[in-house]
């Protein structure tokens, strides 16, 4: 049975790969991240504190563990915090990944690398596989360079881009733009939204499913891993709002000019997954059927 090492696994998607393993695939699984371990249970699966920009300590870990796979989850995503603090940036985005770069060469190790729709400039979304990366802000700029990084690598890789990912973790330290909405408009909190980007949100569970389909079939190259409805980012609020039975007369649209925010987003991103779809076997839910998820799994964990 393969064991597959997961950086940032207190992350919402770290935690969702350990449930997945954790609910029947055939893994070994090395969880591991900065800090103590957020996952509600500790059974079935092994823990390691590991801080991604330590060298010697990443290499002890994975010397010690020695998987046959590592899942990198762990980045810094907030694309503002990436503009105003670049050297962190540069460090969790690119310089961790030459480290782990280096020894998956080294041990032969499969590497499975979390990019984003973020390198793409937006002006001709939705985007396959092959299309021309530009990215706009400093955010987009580190996660180019990192695939850039592993595609140059001697290491069996394989870099799975996504959008705006979304779900429900029981420790939910970071909230994401689904869950905002829904604890907003639940409070009678009026918020501004932009209706003038365009994105089609994943759903944690289903990128999940992705990153362990690339171990199982050992497939490398890119992959766009998304959901597949494409909408405004007020048309997505408007949906949770419909689905949750909110009131939609709290949310004003507004243009993305008018926020003033330090980095610059793409207008239009998207992707065409016709490719992961057929090897990977992809089958990813609707909009709806994703909240519905994340619904069902607030009710048991409340």
């Amino acid at each position: 049975m393969k064991t597959v090492l997961v950086t940032g696994s207190n992350g919402l998607l770290g935690q969702k790969i350990t449930s997945a393993i954790l609910a029947g695939k055939p893994f070994n699984l090395v969880a591991t991240s900065k800090g103590e371990n957020r996952f509600k249970g500790t059974q079935g699966y092994e823990y390691a504190e590991m801080d991604i920009l330590d060298p010697v300590n990443v290499r002890e870990v994975l010397g010690q563990y020695k998987p046959d796979a590592i899942i990198h989850t762990a980045a810094l995503t907030n694309v503002d915090k990436c503009e105003t603090e670049k050297e962190l940036a540069y460090a969790l985005n690119v310089e961790a990944v030459k480290t782990l770069v280096a020894i998956c060469e080294e041990y032969n190790i499969q590497l499975i690398h979390l990019s984003t729709d973020f390198i793409f400039d937006g002006a001709n979304g939705p985007y396959d596989e092959m299309g021309i990366p530009n990215p706009l802000s400093y955010y987009g700029e580190t996660k180019f360079e990192a695939e850039e990084i592993i595609k140059g690598s001697q290491c069996k890789w394989a870099i799975l881009r996504t959008i705006i990912v979304y779900g429900i973790i029981s420790d939910q330290s970071r909230s994401n733009i689904v869950l905002w909405a829904k604890e907003a408009l639940e409070k009678g909190t009026p918020i501004n939204v932009v209706n003038d980007q365009w994105r089609m949100p994943t759903l944690a569970e289903d990128l999940a499913d992705a990153c362990l389909a690339v171990i199982e079939k050992d497939a490398h190259g890119v992959f766009n891993v998304s959901g597949k409805d494409m909408m405004s980012i007020s048309e997505l609020v408007f949906r949770v709002a419909d689905f949750w039975h909110l009131d939609k007369g709290l949310i004003t649209e507004i243009s993305a000019a008018s926020l003033n925010q330090a980095a610059k987003r793409p207008v239009k991103t998207g992707f065409i997954l016709d490719k992961t779809i057929a090897e990977l076997g992809y089958a990813p839910r609707s909009f709806e059927q994703g909240l519905a998820l994340v619904d069902q799994q607030l009710k048991e964990r409340d």
